[in-house]
């Protein structure tokens, strides 16, 4: 398929994220990974520092005759807090910052637009970057799929399953079949 973009998203938790978005229709993929920092190829530990400037994003690449980026855009501002600094519920840190990182400026257009559109929707003003995409990094072979794999960890059963629940629910015609 020549027509895939991509989208790079941080908000919180890899993991729920990746979770979030693999289920939706038009997902193509759906990589964590490391974006936004100034250390090269950087491991999870080094992350958690909150020394290497980068967070925990996922990369999708989607097919955009079945889902748009607005689409996107708007999953992305209804499944995270938008307006915590640096953080998305226990998870404290920079690495944990909600963040668009943009391919190109229509990306950048389309992203300030919804922010727009949904910061009336919340009591609290919207904190998200919307920043030029300048490197990803996958993260390690372990962080791919994690919830699907382990959804009986305490973190994956407490956190991730009611967000991905609330997800499902609010966006049931999106997801695959």
């Amino acid at each position: 398929m020549s027509n895939k973009q991509q989208a790079t998203f941080g908000s919180g938790c890899f993991w729920c994220s990746e979770a979030v978005f693999k289920s939706l229709k038009g997902v193509l993929e759906a990589i964590p990974g490391y974006a936004g920092g100034h250390t090269e190829n950087p491991t999870y530990e080094e992350v958690c520092t909150d020394t290497t400037g980068h967070a925990e994003v996922v990369r999708i690449t989607f097919d955009p005759q079945e889902i748009s980026f607005e689409q996107l855009v708007k999953i992305f501002f209804s499944t995270h807090d938008p307006t915590t600094l640096n953080r998305q519920g226990n998870d404290i840190g920079t690495q944990y910052r909600s963040v668009i990182f943009y391919h190109d400026e229509e990306q950048k257009a389309v992203s300030e637009k919804v922010l727009a559109e949904v910061q009336p929707l919340w009591e609290d003003p919207i904190v998200t970057e919307i920043s030029p995409l300048t490197n990803f990094y996958p993260a390690e072979d372990y962080h791919r799929d994690y919830f699907a794999k382990h959804p009986e960890q305490a973190y994956c059963s407490a956190v991730i399953a009611p967000k991905v629940a609330k997800f499902r629910a609010q966006f049931a015609e999106l997801l695959k079949g």
